[in-house]
């Protein structure tokens, strides 16, 4: 299959850009870093999915701002990000020029750095560990979900943006960063040397298995959601199809996302009909993508889940459960429900703006508080050469099932 480079800590709407002009009269008597500045507020003014912006008056944040002395491009960004800030998600940032050209090249394939997937914890302004990509440094060095990064290189991570933090963790390959983890069983941190490298990803690893009884299982492990993703399953599970699996096991542990349409598309491989996801905006206005047509096969499905499993993971996990499709099995969801946009800044510069939150079927806000696994299996550290070995509690769960289930189909 394909290797792509990936590292995507946001659930995107992707591509959106969008050219904003100046739209007052007055707006000739800007500078050209207040210009930039209005720019910037009118985008999240428009586009932003809590139209209380936080509880504060948005239009009184731009009078503020605009009285201030703005002479480079600094402290033009500098302000913005003063701005973004009042809204306490750290989600919706600043990008600057090289950060945004960055993010272009991370989604079209290209990466060298620690490979771990971040996000930022609320009340601490800590980095989270979503997951570490498989076979990357990050992943060697040990590190794991839910462990916290609180610095990089000797620097608090609470002085960081989440594109500056993942910025510092990205070099050239065989340069080194230390990261000090604070591991969730411990309460002193640790430094971690870690050597970058170039971080290669597979995004579907399959195998059929024929360990079990009354015949073979096959197994989907997809750890992002990229471009290639549902064309890359769609073509093992017609392979897994031919050689004659009795149903499936799809294990998205340790997934951060990736890019929406991915998991929809994937989402409707399995199902004939129904809602996939519902997506809300600033004016409460419900939408929703469904799946229609035949599924590629109809045969029992698990679905494996933990801490890790995020963003469009957890579309993917929520349609599949909500619409009876699929069980769950493992631990809890990380519960990210928010959906970003990308929009040009005229500099080179970009915003990356929450434009909505979404729902499962069920309409389920799992924002902050995840998705329960139908069979809820803790598993203890393994290595990733025990995954789908005796070791792994959550698989073994899994094998009954699809079993059991098999047996129960055939009998009907």
């Amino acid at each position: 299959m394909k290797k792509r480079f990936w590292q995507i800590a946001l659930l995107f709407i992707w591509p959106v850009f969008l050219s904003w002009g100046l739209w007052t009269s007055s707006a000739t008597a800007l500078t050209e870093e207040q210009s930039l500045l209005g720019e910037a507020w009118r985008i999240v003014n428009l586009a932003y999915v809590d139209d209380s912006f936080n509880h504060q008056n948005w239009w009184l944040m731009r009078q503020k701002l605009m009285k201030k002395p703005l002479k480079t491009r600094e402290e033009t960004y500098g302000t913005i990000q003063e701005m973004l800030a009042s809204l306490e998600d750290p989600f919706t940032r600043l990008l600057k020029p090289q950060q945004y050209r960055n993010l272009q090249v991370d989604t079209s394939g290209e990466l060298t750095g620690v490979g771990v997937e971040i996000s930022l914890d609320y009340q601490t302004g800590e980095l989270i560990v979503i997951s570490p990509l498989e076979n990357s440094p990050a992943e060697t060095a040990g590190i794991q979900t839910g462990d916290r990064i609180v610095k990089i290189d000797g620097h608090p991570t609470t002085e960081f943006s989440l594109d500056q933090a993942a910025n510092r963790m990205r070099g050239t390959v065989g340069s080194s960063v230390v990261l000090t983890i604070l591991k969730k069983s411990s309460d002193q941190p640790q430094d971690i040397n870690i050597i970058r490298d170039e971080i290669e990803i597979n995004p579907v690893y399959a195998k059929l298995k024929y360990n079990s009884q009354p015949g073979p299982i096959g197994y989907i492990r997809l750890s992002q959601f990229n471009a290639n993703a549902t064309t890359e399953i769609s073509q093992v599970v017609d392979s897994f199809e031919d050689e004659g699996a009795i149903g499936y096991i799809l294990d998205l542990r340790n997934n951060p996302g990736g890019l929406l349409q991915a998991g929809v598309e994937i989402a409707r491989l399995w199902l004939d009909e129904g809602v996939i996801v519902y997506t809300v905006n600033r004016q409460r206005i419900l939408g929703s993508f469904e799946a229609y047509g035949l599924a590629a096969t109809d045969a029992p499905l698990v679905v494996l889940t933990n801490q890790g499993t995020a963003s469009a993971s957890e579309i993917l996990a929520g349609a599949l459960q909500d619409n009876g499709r699929a069980l769950l099995v493992g631990e809890k969801t990380f519960g990210k429900g928010l959906i970003q946009s990308l929009f040009d800044l005229s500099d080179g510069s970009g915003l990356a703006v929450t434009v909505a939150k979404y729902e499962t079927p069920n309409h389920k806000d799992i924002n902050k508080q995840g998705i329960i696994p139908d069979v809820v299996v803790k598993q203890d550290l393994i290595l990733p050469n025990q995954i789908t070995t005796e070791a792994d509690k959550q698989y073994q769960a899994a094998v009954e099932l699809i079993t059991s289930q098999f047996v129960i189909k055939n009998a009907a």
